[in-house]
């Protein structure tokens, strides 16, 4: 069937619909309503009326089965009574099996089960018809009857109204019609998943009522591509259908508003009815022409409101269960219009992007050998654009490898015509407040919150809030639920284009570094430049003079980077220049001077960034630092001290990493009430840092390689992230941590001197202590009832765990070769449990695992060679088969406790950072595959046992037969073979204390807040075998199961 399938969506249909019927039980009755009903629906279906019968089908009739998209067949009391009937239904049949064609059913007033085994008045019909045939004619009309006669349809006697029936009926076909999608567009990348999401979106089923339904996104989405795509899967479905396409570029200026919309609706009308020329002189036209119409109305690129309020002004306008579908870059435009059904398109996955590529520069999914990475670039050069992409692609196809290269840097400095013109329509629609702001983001604000671009501009004439919702409106830029603002890639170079048009004197920002290595060198700057951009990459000797930047005195962005090092690069930068006093970022990469020259005025500085600079230190004395919010001295390895920051009290982010002379933190930071970060990694000299600050806004520290610390300095108990990683010195966490009420996050990892903990805050979700020297694990871990991760990977001294919280997802213990017990029983039941190489594990620990209750996502990873007793059923190898004889559930849903014996391929595992275990499971059961992650096996040194829980829904056999149960498991990646498999199932007590009870579980003694359990439990008496070719196990048990949904 899989071939019949792909042929079927390949093949051009002549017949939306074929109907076999017998012509004196429905003709004039029920099929002529179908009839009617499906021409409102805009579906064709075959007419036989001229058609001669005879004693056999007729070629014709045979030709329009096989042209047929979907027969229904229409099963009347009478139609066994026709040998053409049962003729054509075994044609009907034949094209199901050959060529995929959709079957349906309608029983008009009969039984299915009558059909399905010829009884009743449709039986006496069969038996009189079958009289002086052969038997292998009766026999093939008689399955045939059968087979059809179990395709799930449409029953007369169900239903009151058969006008409702009808309706139904053209529904389901139409949503059968609609499932297929053209093959132009049935090969493009993720296209499905958009049109789903859309569908879901338009409500075929309601026919109440038109619907208005925007889809919106940045130029070169997708948008157009998508609606094209939904026009050719749904038009079948409509009366009448109309692409209209590049509205935006309809508008004509010529014309006054009237006269606009008088325009675009005859535009509408000709298309939609299928009419040149169409002339209209009032507004009423398309209402009047399409109110009692069932339409489907593509409206492409919309740009302005004016032309929805033309096309598309009210539902009520078109016929009931029309559609209009709108596409535009605006957002605000279908807010405007209270379009509240949208779909916002976005950005492909890096994967997706990579095969959209690859499918227009190879014409198939993937590169072929030796083009992997350069195809892996024009993605990372496109960002995903879906445009970016195509164009590149054809642009690229059939090109030699050198070719790519030359293409490739002119993409890196400039835009493809194609892909400029379509991107840079947006930009040149916008006004002139809104181009500046889009250009500052390009170049300065990329990938920055908004209220930090709030802040930037706070003192401009620009309306920055306005601002930025527009361009987001207008998809230029998105907006995180976080407020980030990034710019698509493309975009920003469509910025670089625009300053280049510029007249140079014009020009409000400078980019070009040729034309700023002037600037900087003679002073040629003019007053109106607000910012500069500086990428010293290509040029290998920068100098400025004393007086570069006293013409620019609006000058309040300056940025300097260097985006690729070569190790080419001299900059000379005079002691006394003079900065403007306007600056508000001043971002400077690799810095060369020791220290900002002395006319430095921060007043107005929003942002410091002084990355891998040469600066011992900044400033002297006491500056006026009211404005200052973000200071990033990260890799400054020769600054030796801090200015005073006692006016810095609106400072929330400040990044000292690396700053490796750096010894002490300045006692001015008790009034930096404000700070919400402190970034202080592998400041390996660091030694005084001023105690009892206790910063109320400071949430994360971070003090990775700090190796000078002995405990944790008290800097703030408000903290909610700490990270104290790789200090080799750090030796004890004082008691007073478990007052931090507000931490969530604690990293204590690779401390070697750490030997334990006695206290921990009740607020901790995430735990981690890998390669420390800690040997036991506080008893208060119990209470921590948030914790999620806990993290004791390489723990090599840890001997035993204490009893866990019942919030645990995640728990982390490979490596721990001392460890030999765990708290009994384990209350973690949907964490997964990893104990990769803890080869000391006791009898007593590996119980606790393997018998700890747990949830269907709860698993867990231990050393073993082969399954443990607790599994009923055990076979060697990757499959497990279980017979049930005569077992026949009343309960619909059946549950496994897996467990696999797993040895890594040693020749594959080196290169493998995670494993995955397939499993798939047929027979009694509705065939099920599904995937379980383990984890990296690779780091498994012998055999390991993986446990998981699963469950299937029953395949029901009516007949009570006995029935088997097939295991198979097997590796995604052949990175691990499988020595043994093993399944439990759940017995009936099992389900009804909702955990699993194993045989020998002679005295169950515990109490939860669930179930209180106390005394003997003893398994009754099964009735299943398991088997295997080699060790068959358990036989003679009996399965009890109760009726009960999950």
């Amino acid at each position: 069937m899989a071939s019949s399938s792909s042929s079927s969506r390949s093949r051009t249909w002549r017949y939306r619909v074929f109907t076999s019927f017998h012509g004196p039980d429905v003709r004039k009755t029920f099929l002529s309503h179908l009839r009617k009903q499906f021409s409102y629906n805009g579906i064709s279906m075959f007419d036989d009326q001229s058609i001669e019968r005879s004693q056999t089908i007729s070629p014709a009739l045979t030709g329009a089965i096989k042209e047929s998209r979907i027969s229904i067949v229409v099963l009347s009391k009478n139609y066994a009574s026709s040998r053409w009937c049962l003729d054509e239904l075994l044609e009907i049949l034949k094209c199901r099996e050959d060529i995929g064609q959709i079957v349906m059913t309608v029983f008009y007033e009969v039984d299915p089960s009558d059909v399905r085994k010829q009884t009743g008045e449709f039986g006496i019909a069969f038996n009189e018809t079958c009289e002086g045939k052969t038997k292998e004619k009766i026999q093939k009309w008689s399955k045939a009857l059968n087979d059809v006669g179990n395709i799930a349809g449409e029953h007369f006697f169900n239903w009151d109204n058969e006008s409702k029936m009808i309706e139904k009926i053209a529904r389901d076909v139409s949503n059968k019609l609609n499932a297929t999608i053209s093959w132009d567009f049935e090969d493009m990348v993720g296209i499905e998943a958009h049109l789903q999401k859309m569908q879901s979106l338009l409500h075929l089923d309601y026919e109440d009522g038109a619907m208005i339904v925007g889809i919106y996104g940045p130029a070169g989405i997708g948008k157009t591509t998508i609606a094209r795509a939904l026009h050719s899967r749904l038009s079948s479905s409509f009366q009448l259908t109309c692409f209209m396409e590049n509205i935006r570029g309809s508008y004509n200026s010529g014309l006054d508003e009237y006269g606009l919309k008088l325009r675009l609706q005859e535009q509408l009308l000709s298309k939609v009815l299928n009419q040149d020329g169409i002339r209209i002189n009032h507004l009423g036209a398309i209402p009047e022409r399409l109110c009692d119409q069932k339409v489907l109305i593509i409206l492409d690129d919309v740009e302005d409101l004016q032309q929805l309020e033309a096309l598309a002004n009210e539902t009520n306008w078109f016929g009931p269960g029309s559609r209009i579908i709108v596409t535009t870059e605006d957002q605000e435009l279908l807010e405007q219009h209270d379009i509240n059904n949208k779909y916002h398109v976005d950005f492909p996955t890096r994967e997706e992007a990579c095969k959209i590529f690859c499918t227009y520069a190879f014409r198939r999914s993937f590169a072929p050998y030796g083009f992997e990475k350069l195809a892996e670039r024009v993605t990372w050069l496109c960002s995903n654009l879906p445009l970016g992409l195509r164009v590149m692609g054809s642009t690229l196809r059939g090109k030699k490898e050198d070719d790519w290269e030359g293409i490739l840097r002119r993409l890196e400095n400039s835009l493809d015509r194609k892909i400029d013109g379509v991107l840079r329509v947006g930009y040149d629609h916008l006004c002139e407040d809104d181009q500046f702001l889009y250009l500052l983001i390009a170049f300065f604000f990329n990938y920055v919150d908004d209220d930090h671009v709030k802040a930037m501009l706070v003192e401009d004439s620009l309306d920055v809030k306005l601002g930025l919702k527009t361009l987001a409106y207008k998809s230029l830029i998105q907006i995180s639920a976080e407020g980030n603002i990034v710019m698509h890639k493309l975009l920003q170079r469509v910025g670089r284009e625009a300053i280049q048009r510029q007249e140079p004197t014009q020009r409000r920002i400078l980019i070009d570094a040729r034309e700023i290595c002037d600037v900087l060198r003679y002073g040629k700057g003019t007053s109106n430049v607000s910012g500069i951009s500086f990428d010293t990459s290509d040029i290998s000797e920068v100098t400025i003079s004393d007086d570069a930047f006293k013409r620019l005195h609006d000058l309040r962005f300056l940025k300097v980077t260097k985006s690729r090092y070569d190790g080419k690069y001299r900059m000379n930068i005079p002691a006394e220049i003079e900065f403007p006093c306007l600056l508000r970022l001043l971002h400077w990469e690799a810095y060369p001077s020791k220290c900002l020259p002395p006319t430095f005025n921060p007043e107005f500085l929003v942002e410091l960034n002084m990355q891998g600079s040469q600066l011992e230190h900044l400033w002297s004395g006491t500056q006026p630092l009211r404005n200052l919010k973000n200071m990033n001295l990260r890799g400054s390895t020769n600054l030796k001290e801090l200015p005073d920051l006692t006016n810095a009290t609106n400072l929330e982010d400040l990044n000292l990493n690396s700053c490796e002379s750096l010894v002490e933190i300045p006692c001015s930071f008790s009034h930096l009430h404000k700070l919400k970060k402190l970034w202080m990694s592998y400041c390996i000299n660091l030694q005084v840092i001023p105690a009892h600050m206790n910063l109320v806004s400071l949430e994360l520290v971070t003090m990775t390689g700090c190796s000078r610390f002995r405990k944790i300095p008290v800097i703030s108990t408000h903290i909610n992230y700490l990270d104290i990683a790789h200090n080799t010195e750090f030796e004890v966490v004082h008691a007073s941590i478990a007052l931090w009420c507000r931490l969530h996050y604690l990293n204590m990892s690779y401390n070697e001197n750490f030997m334990g903990l006695t206290h921990l805050p009740m607020s901790l979700t995430q735990l981690i202590l890998r390669y420390s020297d800690i040997e036991r694990i506080p008893d208060c871990i119990k209470a921590l009832h948030q914790l999620f991760s806990l993290d004791l990977t390489g723990c090599r001294r840890l001997a035993s765990l204490p009893e866990l919280p019942g919030s645990l997802l995640d728990l982390e213990a490979e490596d721990c070769e001392s460890l030999e017990t765990v708290f009994s029983p384990l209350h973690t039941p949907r964490a997964h449990l990893n104990f990769t190489n803890c080869f000391k594990l006791g009898g007593q620990a590996r119980r606790a695992i393997i018998r700890r209750r747990s949830e269907f996502i709860g698993k867990a990873l231990l050393p073993g060679r082969e399954v443990p007793a607790e599994f009923d059923h055990r076979a060697k190898g990757n499959s497990l088969t279980i017979i049930l004889n005569g077992y026949r559930p009343s309960y619909d849903f059946i549950q496994f406790l897996v467990c696999v014996v797993i040895s890594p391929n040693q020749e594959i595992t080196k290169i493998s950072n995670s494993s995955t275990l397939l499993c798939h499971t047929n027979g009694y059961i509705f065939p099920s595959y599904e995937e379980e992650y383990i984890g990296a096996v690779s780091k498994c040194r012998k055999e390991h046992l993986f446990i998981f829980r699963s469950g299937y829904y029953l395949n029901v056999d009516p007949s009570g037969a006995s029935r088997e149960i097939v295991f198979e498991f097997s590796s995604k990646s052949q990175d691990f073979d499988i020595i043994e498999c093993g399944v439990k199932i759940w017995t009936a007590q099992s389900i009804e204390r909702a955990y699993l009870v194993f045989e020998d579980d002679n005295e169950i003694k515990h109490d939860d807040h669930t179930n209180r359990v106390r005394g003997h439990y003893k398994a009754s008496n099964v009735d299943y075998k398991s088997v295997s070719r080699k060790r068959p196990r358990k036989t003679d048990l009996k399965l009890e199961i109760p009726r009960r949904r999950f």
